[in-house]
């Protein structure tokens, strides 16, 4: 049989209690006391009575225990209410007897205390007014996060199974149209759309590949409206009666070597024929003494010639138009050249109207020693000239290191050696009356909408250009 361990043993000998005697209901069980020195002791004297006692606690009776102590010891309440809850037990019997109050369980009464029992699962807190409202400006903020992600990719599904944008109806207006000889239905297409013809390109292109059998363009000038219908401008330029005789037109900043071809597709003349008129001394058509060609004097506009004119007579007619529009700017026979040179670099370096003014300043501050020490012009058009690359404005390093180009003006300070273009009115105004400012710097850094950024300091330039690159990278079609 297990022993008790020390301590309650002492306990036990201490209150003279025989717990077994209590539990079992007998209380005249003989209690042991270790005082009366063994099992052979004899009976206290008294009458059983404490005098000592509380008036309230019950105390245990004397017995004849021979190891029973001579002092009644008090119960505690625990003891008290144990012992009447088992004599209650005792009397009434288990199975006749009121059914046993059930005591709460720990949980509970830690429950109904406010205390949290760690072992008993807490139940869900409702959530207050402030937690829905983080709640939803979570869901709000991570809804608008993923519209932004995903806007791109969802705008280019949308535009792809979305009809292109066009117009309705013939349009208004009078547009004389330039049908080049190599064009083909993109690019028929893509100007079509630069001139106002079309709404978009896409329109008429689609339109294009639906034909059977496919149409067949010619070279040459065509009488077409602004803001036709895809439909309206196929129908127009199939139209043998809407293509125009002797008819063409020039760009502004065509160069010559470009402009022959397009007079040639208009006319009917033969290349060659235009080629070696323009190879006549430019003097000979009234040009300055410095000029070495006819480049920056052949006007842009749109011509219509006299059937019988030969090659000669057209480009002169293409100058005396040069001359007049100097002559109604104001320009002195005597400054006709540095004008004509100056915008012709506007014509192919500016982007946008009001840009033309920007960059006339921005060359004119760098030809003054006070303000750019160097006078290096420093444009890349004049660069792209020299080597031939008449389509282009962007150069290579080498190109632009290159001494032996007498337009490169990386190298070569001052104005370009001559004009590099054809300039209308909007470059010759621009070269005669610049705007204010010190800007010293500008790039185009979208060749798509013109958009340039003009810098007066390095550092500014320097993030210019960055821009620059990182559009350029996204549109390697213009490399």
């Amino acid at each position: 049989m297990t022993q008790l361990p020390p301590e309650q043993r002492a306990s036990r000998e201490r209150t003279g209690l025989d717990w077994d005697a209590i539990l079992s209901g007998d209380e005249s069980r003989p209690r042991r006391d270790a005082r009366t020195g063994g099992p052979h002791g004899h009976e206290p004297e008294g009458d059983g009575v404490d005098p000592f006692a509380h008036p309230d606690r019950p105390v245990a009776p004397r017995t004849n225990d021979p190891f029973a102590s001579g002092d009644e010891v008090p119960l505690t309440r625990r003891e008290r209410r144990e012992l009447e809850e088992r004599q209650s037990q005792l009397e009434t019997g288990p199975s006749t007897g009121p059914a046993e109050v059930q005591r709460p369980s720990r949980a509970e009464r830690r429950e109904s205390a406010g205390i949290d029992d760690p072992d008993v699962p807490r139940k869900p807190k409702r959530r207050g007014a402030w937690g829905c409202l983080i709640a939803l400006l979570i869901v709000v903020a991570l809804g608008a996060g993923a519209f932004f992600f995903l806007q791109g990719p969802i705008s280019a599904v949308i535009e792809r199974f979305q009809p292109a944008a066009d117009y309705k109806g013939t349009g208004s207006g009078e547009v004389t149209f330039m049908i080049h000889d190599g064009d083909t239905g993109s690019s028929i297409a893509e100007n079509l759309y630069d001139e106002g013809v079309v709404a978009s390109s896409e329109a008429f292109y689609e339109l294009l590949l639906q034909q059977e059998p496919e149409p067949e363009f010619h070279p040459g000038a065509y009488r077409l409206a602004e803001k036709m219908s895809a439909k309206a401008a196929l129908d127009a330029l199939e139209d043998p009666a809407n293509k125009l005789e002797n008819t063409f037109v020039i760009p502004e900043g065509t160069a010559t070597v470009d402009a022959l071809p397009i007079i040639a597709e208009g006319t009917g003349m033969a290349l060659e024929q235009l080629q070696a008129a323009a190879a006549e001394p430019p003097q000979s058509y009234g040009l300055p003494a410095e000029a070495q060609s006819l480049e920056g004097f052949l006007f842009p506009a749109t011509y219509t010639v006299d059937p019988a004119s030969d090659a000669r007579g057209v480009l002169q007619t293409l100058v005396d138009r040069q001359f007049q529009a100097l002559d109604e700017a104001g320009v002195a026979p005597a400054d006709r050249w540095r004008t004509i040179v100056l915008a012709s670099l506007i014509q192919r370096e500016a982007g946008l109207r009001d840009d033309y003014y920007k960059v006339s300043r921005v060359f004119l501050n760098r030809l003054d020693p006070a303000q750019w020490e160097s006078g290096l012009l420093q444009s890349d058009a004049t660069v792209a000239y020299g080597t031939g690359n008449t389509h282009r404005v962007s150069t290579t390093d080498a190109e632009r290191a290159d001494a032996g180009n007498p337009y490169n003006t990386y190298v070569h300070p001052g104005l370009p050696v001559g004009p590099i273009s054809n300039p209308g009115d909007l470059a010759i105004d621009a070269a005669l009356n610049p705007a204010d400012g010190t800007w010293l710097f500008f790039v185009t850094w979208n060749l798509d909408t013109g958009e340039t950024i003009f810098s007066t300091t390095v550092e500014e330039h320097d993030a210019a250009v960055e821009k620059w690159l990182a559009w350029m990278d996204e549109n390697p079609e213009y490399q």
